[in-house]
């Protein structure tokens, strides 16, 4: 964290802990610190269930504010959030992907929005409760790392942030455990420190996406054949966007253990295989952005990330077409799925990441 307590920062908050501890952090260390929620699009009638902004969650963050002494704000952004973040999710599964709103929402929301909105507020820096570092070099650049505490580390969910708007941020719990962020929490008396951390996509509140789509996006949902990798037609489909790679269950009257390869948007056609025939080793990965410039030379070794609790896997990286990269895995994988975020790697660093756009399959 930046030492300079004369600095204004805006502190994103979410009225859960890791959000709070990170703004009481800021106070402690003599910033001039404002709190920002932004209130997020969720269906009419479950404005009460959405992860990030429910009533019950902007109250907290209200007293939390109160209770270590800055000024408070919630921002409208629904319409924005919708436009940006909603429709990306359900275009994504019209193209047959499986989308990664949470990246998204990073770089236009939290990292767009609410970076705008802390400016406004005049102040220098966005501040937020990830769990990652940010280590500042000679030159001024910035390098994003893991946190501390590996299990909750979320350098992968900001390897979409750019290099200059990590330079106007602050992860004030990045050197942190979690177990240690709650009893800072306990010890100051915030009342958030038993709160629950929340994994479900805020505006799903907490519901399946494939009941979501049933009722904004239902147009998405048109049956198809199913086929296995010989060509035979052995079933039929509810529509593609019920249906992600590596999945076994949900497949109707088949029998056979059969996993989920790959989805065909031009025939709405879903393809199917057997236990020794799921699997890639390659994939391409588009819209790269680069935090860290790796080595400018082609082929490179780096880890990979296909997901963010999935493991770092060693690949080999080479360049294709109008900077689009093939990343070669060291073994075969079994969920690469299109439309996720491929994060780069070296050693603890995360360089950057990129949209999951092709996999060659077998």
């Amino acid at each position: 964290m930046i030492e300079n307590s004369s600095r204004k920062v805006g502190v994103g908050m979410s009225g859960g802990v890791d959000s709070s501890v990170a703004a009481l952090l800021l106070v402690q260390a003599g910033y001039d610190v404002t709190g920002i929620m932004l209130r997020l699009w969720t269906e009419p009638g479950k404005e009460d269930r959405n992860s990030c902004c429910t009533p019950d969650s902007i109250a907290a963050a209200r007293r939390v504010a109160a209770i270590i002494g800055i000024p408070f704000y919630v921002i409208d952004v629904r319409d924005l959030f919708h436009r940006e973040i909603v429709d990306y999710f359900i275009r994504g599964y019209e193209l047959g992907e499986t989308p990664n709103p949470c990246i998204r929402c990073n770089q236009v929301i939290r990292w767009g929005a609410l970076l705008k909105e802390a400016g406004n507020f005049g102040a220098e820096f966005l501040a937020t409760g990830h769990y990652a570092l940010l280590d500042e070099n000679l030159d001024g650049s910035i390098s994003l790392k893991k946190g501390q505490d590996e299990g909750k580390d979320q350098s992968y969910v900001l390897s979409g942030v750019s290099q200059e708007k990590l330079r106007k941020t602050l992860l004030p719990i990045g050197s942190l455990q979690k177990l240690t962020v709650r009893e800072i929490a306990r010890s100051n008396k915030l009342p958030t420190a038993e709160k629950r951390d929340s994994q479900d996509l805020c505006f799903l509140a907490g519901e399946d996406y494939r009941e979501f789509l049933k009722r904004n996006a239902p147009e998405t949902l048109i049956p198809g054949p199913i086929l296995n990798l010989q060509g035979e037609i052995i079933g039929e489909h509810t529509g593609l966007p019920n249906y992600t790679i590596g999945q076994r269950k949900g497949l109707g009257s088949i029998q056979e253990p059969y996993y989920v390869l790959k989805k065909d948007t031009d025939t709405k056609s879903l393809w199917i295989g057997k236990n020794d025939e799921m699997g890639s080793d390659t994939c391409l990965v588009e819209e790269i952005n680069w935090i860290t410039q790796p080595l400018p030379e082609y082929p490179q070794r780096l880890e990979v990330k296909i997901r963010y609790k999935a493991p770092l896997v060693p690949a080999e990286i080479s360049l294709g077409e109008k900077g689009a990269l093939w990343v070669k895995f060291d073994k075969k994988l079994r969920d690469i799925t299109p439309g996720q975020q491929a994060a780069f790697y070296f050693n603890d660093m995360c360089l950057g990441g990129g949209k999951i756009t092709r996999v060659k399959n077998g």
